[in-house]
């Protein structure tokens, strides 16, 4: 009954012989119990694969078979048949695969403890496999989100080459890409390979400007690399792991030179249950049924032999079997990978229970029940219990268990022992934004650091700037350009940058849109107030020459030359003065349409007396002249006739202006990139030109018939003054256009505000200000007698 297995294993694995202790802690557990399966006991058969794929498919052929010698079976007879009605086990993913790839057929139950792969959820392939221990495609996605909630979004990627580092390295690499993250480097080892290849691996860590490891890699592989790395004192990187080293503390102990320091990763969540370290400590090779299994543990354990053979030294130490197991420190006393054995124990608890359903079991079981791998099957799939320490076990359609991992971090004691800390939980069956969960504890990372490290290719774009993909290279290195005038990006990261809308600009770090200031030509700014000074100063300037034109209304110098046209162009001057005052201040509908007719208006019958002056003064002189009569044709009436029909037609253009196309208020926003100029637009400019041109016109004709009369007598040369004024008007205003055109905003405004004053002042001055001169300082010249000399003739 305790034949030793054909093809033993080169030597005896610690781990598989503490999985086989769980196993048999909870088959004795359940054998001693009266609730589940009463008078019904639980057989079994020991295999060691030796981590072999065709080991492992040649005793699982034979197991199918019932005729497999195993190395120890259970005591007492079985009453019932010797094929296996299920299978707990195997350790890792790839022998795993290819048992349940075997047995798939024959719907034997296969339950592992271990085998994390998310290939065995496909039920079409492997339709009897069943696991206590959460798919690698929950791990895959926990960690990608582990990574991206430290900000990582430029790391490695190292995993064993085979199916449990591929196909983890897999669903992780598809679920980092669709969270922003890229993967610089992803290559794969295996034990076996040669030195070479482990070489191009260490290169290229050593090259790769990421600073994140995540693997996949079995804890045999985890040393290997760690071994190699030590040798090139590869140090500082922070490694992400998944379950099947982060928590081994033999890996920990093969890390002597502190290259996993601060390594944080996924775990099976903690266990107890109760009872089984002690039963797995307990063990007396010389009082147990399974002799040769536990005689070859024992030897091992305590390097020492039972039997002396022959070629066996003196020296040799005997085993007594009473050696004291409670002082040994090695992989078999360490209870670290209780979460493991509790895997175990849930496996053989769930065909326990399977079996009690289908045995209708209650005070006893129905023995008749023809016991068949495929009904077993059937109740596995649908039990669901709670352990005596009140977990729950079931299994979903995939027969995958709930995923649910604690977070460990490794933190280095002061002894140099790391300690597994336990820094936060995952649980799959929560909502998205609540499955990773991490404690407000304090991190350790790598290099003892407190500082989360940061692994990046390019740096997060400020806002104000936006991301453009380096070309050649994955998506997570790019340049940041700072985004273009009147553009924004308010976000980091942001891969376009917005317009502003036109009332506002973009402020110097391009990360906001800012009103603009409205300008405009005020009253309250230094320019707008200096002019409004100079036009109320003009006014009263022409209020003044009028008062005195007033109050010597009777004399000669006032009375020639028609004193109504001096009184009618000194009341248009005070328009002219005042019309400048519309041009400041906020534009509005009315002010842009009353500040160029206005203006125009106004101007034209300025000129229009200047011209009728001049005209007046021709006709004077020709009066002069022996029988003439022409003053009778040109007499007071015919005068204010003349300012009536020269002023028409600019009052013409004006209403035409104003009803087809009127000036309007404008908001240029092209003109200033941070602020708003209020203007008045023309509305049509050929009305606006067609104002200029005419007051053009007429200043012309006024100007060039003063410039006959400039040689008249003195008595009648008020031309030569009407010359000057007319000069200084066409070169005001023919200065104005391109100084017009070519200011900006506000300045254009003040350009004619500054023309329409200087022409006025040019008006006033020339005309009016020699009779004031006379009246007030030259009295006697204001005679009649003086008035009608003949003086010589003067050029100008």
């Amino acid at each position: 009954m305790h034949k030793p297995l054909p093809l033993q294993c080169t030597s005896l694995n610690f781990r598989g012989f503490q999985y086989t202790q769980a196993m048999l802690f909870a088959i004795e557990e359940i054998n001693n119990r009266t609730d589940l399966l009463p008078g019904v006991f639980l057989g079994y058969k020991i295999y060691d694969v030796c981590s072999s794929i065709s080991r492992g498919v040649r005793v699982t052929l034979a197991l199918t078979n019932g005729n497999e010698e195993s190395s120890a079976s259970s005591q007492g007879p079985c009453t019932k048949s010797a094929q296996v009605q299920a299978i707990i086990g195997e350790t890792s993913s790839s022998p795993s695969m290819a048992i349940a790839s075997v047995i798939g057929p024959f719907h034997i139950p296969m339950i592992s403890h271990f085998a994390t792969c998310a290939c065995l959820s496909d039920k079409t392939k492997y339709p009897s496999f069943l696991r206590t221990i959460p798919s690698d495609a929950y791990q895959s996605r926990a960690l990608a989100q582990l990574v991206k909630h430290f900000g990582w979004t430029w790391v490695g990627a190292v995993r064993t080459n085979d199916d449990y580092g591929n196909n983890g390295m897999a669903i992780f690499t598809e679920t980092a890409q669709q969270l922003g993250i890229c993967l610089e480097y992803s290559v794969s080892l295996f034990r076996t390979d040669p030195p070479d290849k482990i070489q191009k691996i260490i290169d290229i860590i050593k090259a790769s400007t990421s600073k994140v490891i995540v693997t996949f890699l079995s804890p045999t592989d985890m040393n290997i690399l760690i071994q190699k790395m030590s040798h090139h004192n590869l140090t500082g990187y922070q490694w992400v792991g998944s379950e099947s080293w982060i928590f081994d503390p033999q890996t920990a102990a093969i890390d002597k030179h502190h290259i996993l320091d601060g390594a944080i990763g996924l775990s099976i969540p903690k266990a107890h249950v109760s009872g089984m370290r002690e039963f797995m400590l307990d063990v007396k090779p010389l009082n147990s049924s399974r002799n040769e299994l536990l005689t070859e543990f024992w030897e091992t354990l305590f390097n020492c032999k039972f039997k002396q053979s022959k070629s066996s030294t003196e020296n040799q130490r005997g085993c007594t079997g009473h050696e004291d197991l409670t002082g040994v420190q090695n992989s078999f006393t360490d209870m670290s990978l209780m979460p493991i054995f509790n895997n175990v124990y849930k496996g053989v608890y769930a065909v326990a229970h399977a079996l009690h359903s289908m045995l209708s079991c209650n005070k006893t079981c129905n023995n008749k029940v023809q016991l068949d791998p495929y009904t077993i099957l059937q109740h596995i799939k649908r039990i669901h219990f709670k352990t005596k320490e009140g977990e729950e076990v079931y299994f979903n359609e995939n027969g995958d268990p709930a995923a649910k991992y604690e977070i460990i971090n490794w933190q280095p004691t002061e002894n140099g022992i790391v300690d597994f800390v336990t820094v936060g939980f995952y649980d799959a069956s929560l909502p998205a934004d609540k499955q990773l969960n991490l404690q407000n504890k304090s991190l350790i990372w790598a290099n003892n650091s407190k500082q989360v490290p940061v692994s990046v290719c390019s740096e997060k774009c400020r806002p104000g700037t936006r991301k453009v993909l380096q070309k050649g290279k994955p998506v997570c290195c790019y340049d940041c350009l700072t985004c273009a005038e009147g553009e924004i990006s308010n976000i980091t990261d942001s891969i376009t940058c917005v317009r502003c809308h036109p009332a506002f600009w973009s402020n110097e770090r391009r990360d906001a849109c800012v009103k603009k200031e409205v300008e405009f030509l005020s009253y309250k700014e230094i320019m707008g107030a200096l002019l409004t000074a100079a036009s109320l100063l003009g006014t009263c300037i022409t209020a003044v020459v009028a008062s005195i034109f007033f109050t010597y209304r009777k004399t000669p110098i006032v009375r020639a030359n028609n004193s109504e046209l001096s009184f009618l162009l000194l009341f248009s001057l005070t328009l002219c003065f005042l019309c400048s005052l519309t041009f400041i201040g906020r534009p509005s509908e009315w002010s842009c349409m009353l500040r160029h007719t206005a203006f125009g208006i106004t101007f034209v019958l300025c000129i229009s007396c200047v011209l009728g002056k001049t005209i007046v003064v021709l006709m004077a002189f020709r009066a002069t002249l022996p029988g003439s009569n022409v003053m009778k044709w040109f007499g007071p009436a015919q005068q204010r006739l003349s300012v009536m029909g020269f002023s028409l037609p600019q009052i013409i253009i004006c209403i035409l202006w104003l009803t087809i196309s009127p000036p309007f208020p404008f908001r240029n926003f092209k003109e200033y990139k941070d602020r708003i100029i209020l203007e008045c637009a023309l509305g049509s400019a050929v009305g606006f030109w067609a104002v200029l041109g005419y007051i053009g016109l007429l200043a012309m004709l006024c100007f060039i018939l003063a410039f006959l009369a400039r040689k008249l007598p003195d008595s009648f040369n008020e031309a030569k003054f009407i010359t000057f004024s007319m000069l200084i008007f066409c070169a005001v205003w023919i200065a104005f256009i391109p100084a017009y055109v070519s200011s900006p905003g506000k300045f254009s405004v003040a350009v004619e505000i500054f023309a329409i004053l200087a022409s006025s002042f040019g008006l006033l001055i020339c005309i009016f200000i020699p009779k004031c001169y006379i009246i007030l300082l030259k009295p006697e010249k204001n005679t009649k007698k003086n008035m009608m000399g003949k003086g010589k003739p003067k050029s100008l």
